[in-house]
């Protein structure tokens, strides 16, 4: 009995997500070490949490150097919720192993809606497994650490508890969902109308359409622009194409429906639609920023579960030979990962996945760049490159190079020139130049491009 328990398929399922939980936060954590991550995002991130934990919720640094609220630029409070986890364990690879497990745990209710509606334990392994495998899933666990990356794993519960007609848990999922950004609760919206017609479940399906809706708007048309001094999210300015407001996305859909369709549908888009469907064997289709059409980002954190949960709904249409549909998808997740997954080891073979193969190589330079920053006072106000950011936000203020303004440190890496999560050379060096030539600062390090200045007199 204890052998059988050990070979079922529920046990391979348990094992498959520890292992994946345990690799991705070490890929995770060494990417982190190699000065892969940023002050935008993972440092934001950071900072949001630390400033929770002491007493100042949500609070930080803005582009110009004022203190803000994360709320201005993203709805996402459930960021709050790491704050008693920052106090145990006050480390940004608290928030990377969080995140890896988070995401791991959503082959839980992959394998039961697949062992339910194809009707195999067996089936329903394959298709948990081809979710950890599925090469959305593992880049939207390495893109540093977003709160958005929580949808995934909460959907898709939600989505599970929907399907079981079971909706107080459902309502709690997708609530804690709604809340890690502003647009998921138009995916919240879309799993209603889901109900309503699949179901029959008229009122409750409506209820469900209105909260999701409601819950997005009042989060960008109220709570962001109240906390932003601009009157919106600067993040709307990537949809300038179809808009660029919330209220000219909807005017746009409206007026000039075909603008979106050729918006969506260039040489750009289709690439990303067939990274996010074909591992998926087509199944999910029976039931202008280039980062935004990538799936090596977090923005698929919204898509991934309703592709998946429509994925076994399609199989389960498949009257015939469901678990060797399944066994497809797991075939086709083992293939898309080969050549489009983030698993460094597939750039030892030919055609494999070479995208940010060596991003967890730890170099002299990086080594370098951590002893550097040891040298700056863990509450000191700073300035620094966006990858040395990512290492030095765990702090009240935190500023982005090359903007100074009353920073009594600052941390630059030559090498990597950022502000914010751009690489910008020019700017950097100015200021670099200017630095070196001013007396109320001096330099403290220089090493291999890497360079930390200390301001002697009063700002």
């Amino acid at each position: 009995m204890t052998i059988r328990r050990l070979t079922s398929p529920a046990s391979l399922v348990y094992a498959a997500m520890a292992a994946y939980a345990a690799g991705f936060t070490a890929l995770s954590i060494l990417r982190h070490r190699a000065l892969q991550t940023g002050r935008f995002d993972l440092g934001n991130m950071v900072q949001a949490v630390w400033s929770t934990a002491h007493g100042h919720p949500l609070a930080v640094t803005g582009l110009r150097g004022d203190e803000i609220s994360r709320l201005a630029a993203h709805f996402d409070p459930i960021l709050a919720a790491f704050a008693p986890l920052w106090l145990v364990w006050p480390s940004p690879d608290s928030l990377l192993l969080a995140q890896a497990i988070a995401v791991a745990l959503g082959a839980l209710p992959v394998f039961w809606l697949a062992r339910k509606h194809l009707a195999s334990a067996r089936a329903g392994a394959a298709f948990a497994l081809a979710y950890l495998l599925y090469p959305p899933t593992q880049w939207l666990t390495l893109n540093e650490f977003h709160p958005v990356a929580l949808a995934c794993p909460l959907l898709l519960f939600a989505i599970w508890y929907l399907d079981e007609d079971r909706l107080l848990p459902f309502a709690l999922f997708a609530l804690a969902a709604a809340i890690s950004k502003e647009e998921i609760g138009l995916v919240v919206a879309g799993l209603g109308l889901w109900y309503a017609l699949a179901r029959r479940r008229w009122l409750e399906g409506a209820a469900i359409v209105l909260g999701g809706l409601a819950i997005s708007l009042v989060a960008i048309e109220v709570v962001i622009p109240h906390f932003n001094h601009a009157g919106t999210s600067s993040f709307f300015s990537r949809y300038s194409q179809v808009g660029g407001s919330a209220s000219g996305i909807l005017h746009t859909a409206v007026t000039h429906p075909w603008k979106d369709v050729t918006t969506a549908f260039t040489g750009r888009g289709l690439g990303y639609l067939a990274r996010l469907f074909l591992p998926l064997g087509l199944l999910a289709l029976l039931s202008a920023a280039p980062a935004q059409s990538s799936i090596q980002f977090h923005y698929t954190a919204g898509l991934i579960p309703v592709l998946w949960a429509s994925a076994v709904l399609g199989a389960a249409r498949l009257t015939r030979a469901r678990l060797q549909v399944a066994t497809g998808v797991l075939v086709l997740a083992i293939v898309a990962n080969y050549a489009l997954g983030a698993i460094p080891v597939w750039r030892y073979f030919p055609a494999g996945e070479t995208a940010q193969a060596y991003a967890t190589r730890i170099t002299e330079h990086d080594r370098i760049a951590a002893k550097a920053l040891k040298l700056i006072p863990p509450h000191a106000v700073v300035s620094a490159t966006n990858s040395l950011g990512a290492h030095l936000s765990a702090r009240r203020r935190v500023l982005s190079f090359p903007i100074v303004r009353d920073a009594t440190w600052i941390a630059a890496d030559e090498t990597k020139p950022g502000y914010t999560d751009r690489i910008a050379p020019l700017p950097v060096a100015v200021e670099l130049v200017w630095l070196r030539q001013n007396p109320a600062w001096r330099l403290v390090f220089q090493q291999d491009g890497v360079l930390v200045f200390k301001r002697v007199t009063p700002p």
